[in-house]
């Protein structure tokens, strides 16, 4: 099948990469053109969290398109696409922690305490790590496959996190975590990471 060449081509992961990685440039290049808004530590801090939504929504979707569109190769991208949602909640994460808090970790507790959508996003990334750390084919092999399937179904808790975050934090427009609940039930998507197969 001519379209499952092309997704299984180099150059089709390697511009998947680029366009996965894109935003970053991105962002820097406002930071230099001083286009980041009055408050430019907020819109870094919403640009990388949107984007980790963003991510996190297109690899639960990787599996529900692969069977719709017949094209088991797209597989091979839920990996990459599963550590980019975790690369930008790292940045997300980090432009809080330091460029707002300034590691300060007495303000940081008393936000989580004081404030529930912290908390849930706190919550959301923690979940993301395990997910992370084992999502490499030697992984699988130590957990072994049933064992390392379930833990990385705490993808869906990581998620429902994210949007509740999400929620918390702007109640009067929830338009983007509505691209994730329109996202298949946990029962008809894969986990946030799997083997590559090409």
């Amino acid at each position: 099948m001519r379209l499952g060449r092309v997704v299984n081509s180099w150059w089709t992961k390697v511009t998947v990469f680029a366009l996965c990685a894109s935003p970053v440039p991105l962002l820097v290049c406002r930071g230099f053109s001083g286009s980041l808004g009055a408050n430019p530590i907020e819109f870094i801090t919403h640009a990388t969290g949107n984007w980790t939504l963003r991510f996190l929504a297109i690899t639960l979707s990787v599996t529900p398109l692969r069977k719709l569109l017949r094209l088991p190769e797209l597989v091979r991208f839920r990996r990459m696409l599963g550590l980019f949602t975790f690369f930008y909640g790292c940045l997300h994460l980090m432009t809080y922690l330091w460029l707002d808090k300034f590691f300060s970790w007495t303000e940081i507790a008393k936000d989580v305490v004081k404030r529930p959508f912290i908390t849930a996003g706190f919550t959301a990334f923690g979940l993301l790590i395990p997910l992370a750390v084992t999502s490499t084919a030697g992984w699988i092999r130590r957990l072994g496959g049933k064992r390392w399937q379930m833990l990385h179904r705490l993808v869906y808790m990581s998620a429902v996190s994210g949007v509740v975050h999400y929620y918390w934090l702007v109640k009067s427009d929830i338009t983007l975590p509505g691209t994730l609940r329109a996202r298949p039930s946990a029962k008809s998507v894969g986990p946030l990471a799997a083997k590559e197969t090409g």
